[in-house]
């Protein structure tokens, strides 16, 4: 038997009929889906040391459940003393069962830990249906052991969809469980 995860398989059965009806879309490939999420995360300090990328790097791998890349500098700025090539973050893209297990996982248990939770700000839209969601702490994910963590940092998590307008991504991410404040 093939697995197929909760989110998508709500996608196919659901979440397709409602955006139809709400859009008027004429065919099913017209309905907007989540293309990708990508989650990175930038290391300020990894000028002076190394080793604060590569632990970015394996609480990026635990986290997502994919190998997480080091992301390098493109070019030089004398007053951050920062030379062209050096790493200074970290990111993993998802797509296709990973990105919605992730996206189950984010939803369910790790936006709920954080602390005051009221739903998360419905400003992050670029104009062109993409959203970006920065998350404060790492430890609101259950894969991470706060007792191995020696600093707590945050990541910019950007889902990438194939709507054409903020409104229409909105409305999908909306279905598919994100908790977008109330105005």
């Amino acid at each position: 038997m093939e697995y197929t995860p909760r989110l998508k398989k709500e996608y196919r059965e659901r979440i397709i009929a409602a955006l139809i009806e709400e859009f008027g879309y004429k065919n099913t490939m017209m309905v907007p889906k989540l293309e990708k999420i990508v989650i990175s995360r930038g290391v300020g300090a990894a000028v002076a040391d190394k080793k604060l990328v590569d632990q970015a790097v394996d609480e990026l791998t635990l986290i997502t459940g994919q190998k997480a890349i080091a992301t390098i500098s493109k070019k030089d700025v004398a007053s951050f003393k920062l030379r062209k090539g050096m790493p200074i973050g970290a990111k993993v893209t998802l797509r296709g069962e990973r990105m919605y297990e992730f996206l189950d996982r984010l939803i369910t248990v790790a936006l709920p830990r954080v602390r005051d939770f009221q739903g998360i700000k419905a400003s992050g839209f670029d104009g062109r249906g993409n959203y970006n969601l920065g998350v404060t702490e790492q430890i609101i994910f259950p894969e991470m052991n706060i007792d191995k963590i020696n600093r707590i940092s945050g990541m910019d998590i950007t889902f990438v969809t194939t709507a054409p307008t903020d409104k229409e991504a909105k409305s999908l991410l909306t279905e598919l469980g994100l908790p977008f404040k109330k105005n």
